[in-house]
């Protein structure tokens, strides 16, 4: 689990002078999330220890926990509690987990190096690992079923998420990505790849809080929007990353895509035009919400991190 790194706001409340500075305070919310992410996975006598040990090793690595931030904040901006959409914050980083260990499998990126550690793969074996994502995203929806109420309210939560992991989005961007024909692929391309791939799970994140919180149609609108835009932009700010990053920092292996052939934003539109053109979409993403008032802040603030972020 991550320990927290600076003294603890009040509980629900972003510290004033974070709010002052728009930068983000990641510490706020990250204890609970973490702390119902460790609950989540306490499977009992029924699963192998070997496979517990590796779904843990996957889950609980080090990391902002970015998406079910998002989830807790939507919430909280429809005028929700943050208990009541923990389920869903911690189901949305089961999917994203999944989604890494598979990813960094050698059949997919062929990645050894992930938050700092070696990836799932290589400290349990491919075998295990694709088991740990299985679980994962299994326990994910178990999740929702079970613990968001009302049961309307968890059915459409299911239906949401299950759309975002699948084949037209998560996992279809994905298919996309290693089936392209690179030497042709243009920006248009490249956009609707991580928009699926990258993109649709901050919007689930978002609907999911704004859904457990019983918002409105126009609200859910506004936050699908502003997720649309962070997304592309946390994209182009990791395509950025790995022509520019420090290993250590970013926390996996950098300059792999121009290693793989890959297309990635900066190639197709230089370095600072990628940097213009992510700074659009956070501009783009805060207007979405501005309806929301001071209770959006905290989205806002996040917006702003993703386009300064290191890692």
């Amino acid at each position: 689990m991550v320990p927290p790194t600076t003294a603890q706001p009040a509980a629900g409340r972003q510290s004033d002078s974070n709010r002052a500075s728009g930068t983000i305070d990641f510490d706020r919310l990250r204890p609970r999330i973490d702390a119902a992410l460790e609950r989540s996975v306490q499977f009992g006598d029924g699963c192998p220890a070997h496979l517990s040990e590796a779904i843990r090793y996957a889950l609980l690595a080090p990391g902002k926990r970015l998406r079910p931030q998002l989830v807790l904040m939507a919430a909280e901006a429809c005028g929700g509690t943050v208990d009541d959409a923990l389920p869903a914050a911690a189901a949305v980083e089961m999917i994203h987990a999944y989604s890494l260990v598979h990813d960094d499998l050698p059949a997919m990126d062929d990645d050894d190096l992930r938050r700092g550690r070696p990836t799932c793969h290589k400290a349990y074996g491919e075998a295990v690992a694709i088991l740990v994502g299985d679980a994962l995203l299994a326990r994910a929806f178990e999740l929702l079923a079970a613990e968001i109420k009302p049961p309307e309210r968890a059915a459409t939560c299911c239906v949401v998420l299950a759309r975002a992991a699948g084949a037209t989005a998560l996992v279809g961007g994905q298919a996309a990505d290693l089936a392209e024909d690179r030497a042709t692929q243009n920006i248009h391309e490249l956009e609707a790849i991580h928009r699926r791939k990258t993109g649709a799970l901050f919007i689930a994140s978002l609907e999911l809080g704004g859904i457990v919180a019983g918002a409105a149609p126009e609200q859910l609108a506004a936050l699908s929007q502003y997720g649309r835009h962070l997304g592309l932009a946390f994209q182009i700010t990791d395509d950025l990353l790995d022509v520019s990053g420090n290993e250590d920092a970013v926390g996996k292996r950098v300059a792999k895509d121009a290693q793989q052939g890959k297309i990635t934003f900066p190639q197709l539109l230089g370095l600072d035009e990628s940097r213009q053109r992510a700074a659009q979409l956070i501009d783009q993403a805060c207007s979405e919400i501005e309806s929301f008032g001071p209770k959006a802040d905290p989205l806002r603030a996040l917006a702003r991190f993703v386009t300064l972020r290191n890692c």
